[in-house]
C-alpha cells in the first residue's frame, strides 16, 4: 500500500489519467444499458404517459407471472417488432428477469423515449409488488 502512494506521488499525471478513464468507463457503461426506471416510478410513468410495457421473457415465464398491462415480446423475436416499437408514440419500458436483456433490447429498438425496469422482474418481486398470472 505504501508503494501505491509513492507511485501516485511520483506520477500524478498517470494517476490522473487512470482516474479519468475509470470514471468514463462507468459513465459509458451506464449509458450503454439505457435509462433505468425504478419499480416505484413505473406506475407513475404508465399513468402519466400511458407507457407501453414490453416483457422480453419467454412465454412460459410470462404466463407464470407478469406486470399487469405488459405485452409479451420474447427477446428472440424482438427484431420482427423493431419498426412497430421504433415508431411508437408513447414511452416504452422493457422488462426482463434481471434488467440486462432489457438494456440490450433498448439499444436495438432505438426508441427515443424508452426505459428498462431496474433489476427486472427479480427486483419487482423482491419489493413485494404484484404479478398477474395468465389463465
Amino acid at each position: 500500500m505504501e508503494r501505491w502512494f509513492e507511485f501516485m506521488g511520483n506520477h500524478p499525471f498517470l494517476f490522473g489519467i487512470l482516474a479519468v478513464l475509470v470514471v468514463l468507463f462507468f459513465v459509458f457503461e451506464g449509458q450503454r444499458n439505457g435509462r433505468k426506471i425504478s419499480p416505484q416510478s413505473l406506475g407513475i410513468l404508465v399513468k402519466a404517459k400511458n407507457a407501453m410495457l414490453i416483457d422480453l421473457r419467454d412465454a412460459k415465464d410470462f404466463r407464470e407471472g407478469h406486470i399487469s398491462g405488459s405485452r409479451n415480446i420474447p427477446y428472440s423475436k424482438i427484431t420482427s417488432h423493431l419498426e412497430e416499437l421504433k415508431t411508437a408514440d408513447r414511452p416504452l419500458v422493457f422488462i426482463c428477469n434481471m434488467g440486462q436483456v432489457a438494456g440490450s433490447a433498448l439499444q436495438q429498438v432505438g426508441h427515443t423515449d424508452s426505459y428498462r425496469l431496474d433489476g427486472g422482474i427479480s427486483n419487482w418481486k423482491a419489493q413485494g409488488l404484484p404479478l398477474v398470472k395468465a389463465k
